[in-house]
């Protein structure tokens, strides 16, 4: 009893900063990965991290959801530093979804998503397990896929399944570390459609992708990174620019707008 009286986490505002880094340093092998970014993470935002192959992407998501502590800088979650909390109270405010995650072990798809709600065991919150795991199989496509065992699905339908973990969580923080790359061109629309969606009702998003055109559609900002810092952040408007993606990704580019939404389109300019 004593446990499900334990005290939840609360919801940031909208517009409350979640999680915030100030010139934050990672080293590894004598190489600056990460070299003095500064970066805030808002609830009620998709925030979109993009960058070259090896600009650090992936391993700021790695320092800001605390699995790879900083050589230098702060990490803040909430109210306090990153550090202090412990991995319990991390797991019942953020969801993650890392890269390199693989799940080849013989677990149903149920079983996987289950895993989703295991931060909440013996709180209130448990009550809605069953809930919030048929939520998360519905939204990620993967009901149908419920009974099959994880090493005999596709790539793509392995990834909706460690998507569909994340959501069940019911965490306020989602950070996505390319969470589109195996899908097909259906999956990969209805994926940021649900991360729009959770910012809208409040949360906060934070996800890496390579797709440009796809954070310019589905992200409120973009965080531009290259060599290990940040060479902008703003809305897709101001950081997906010709010449700021073309010095950036060292390749000549145009941006034009879309014919419908009027975000801009990102082409390479070929001969």
């Amino acid at each position: 009893m004593a446990a499900r009286a334990l005290v939840l986490p609360e919801r940031t505002p909208v517009g409350g900063i979640v999680c915030a880094a100030e010139s934050v340093r990672l080293v590894r092998g004598g190489r600056a990965l990460l070299d003095g970014v500064s970066l805030e993470l808002r609830a009620g935002e998709v925030l979109a991290l993009l960058g070259p192959n090896g600009a650090g992407k992936s391993t700021l998501l790695s320092v800001l959801c605390g699995d790879v502590e900083p050589d230098g800088g702060d990490v803040r979650f909430g109210d306090r530093p990153l550090g202090d909390w412990s991995l319990p109270e991390l797991s019942r405010r953020r969801s993650v979804l890392l890269q390199d995650q693989q799940l080849l072990f013989p677990f149903t798809v149920h079983q996987i998503v289950e895993m989703g709600r295991a931060p909440w065991r013996r709180t209130r919150r448990e009550d809605d397990d069953n809930a919030a795991i048929a939520e998360a199989l519905t939204a990620a496509d993967v009901t149908h896929l419920g009974n099959r065992r994880v090493p005999s699905l596709s790539g793509g339908e392995r990834a909706r399944a460690a998507f569909a973990r994340v959501l069940a969580g019911r965490t306020g923080v989602l950070m996505l570390d390319e969470p589109t790359a195996a899908l097909d061109l259906a999956h990969q629309e209805a994926v940021l459609s649900m991360a729009r969606e959770r910012a809208r009702a409040g949360d906060a998003v934070l996800v890496v992708l390579h797709d440009l055109n796809l954070a310019g559609a589905y992200a409120d900002r973009i965080a531009l990174l290259k060599d290990g810092g940040i060479v902008a952040c703003d809305t897709p408007e101001r950081v997906l620019t010709a010449e700021t993606v073309s010095a950036v990704y060292g390749t000549p580019v145009e941006v034009i707008p879309h014919p419908t939404t009027g975000r801009g389109i990102v082409l390479p300019l070929r001969a």
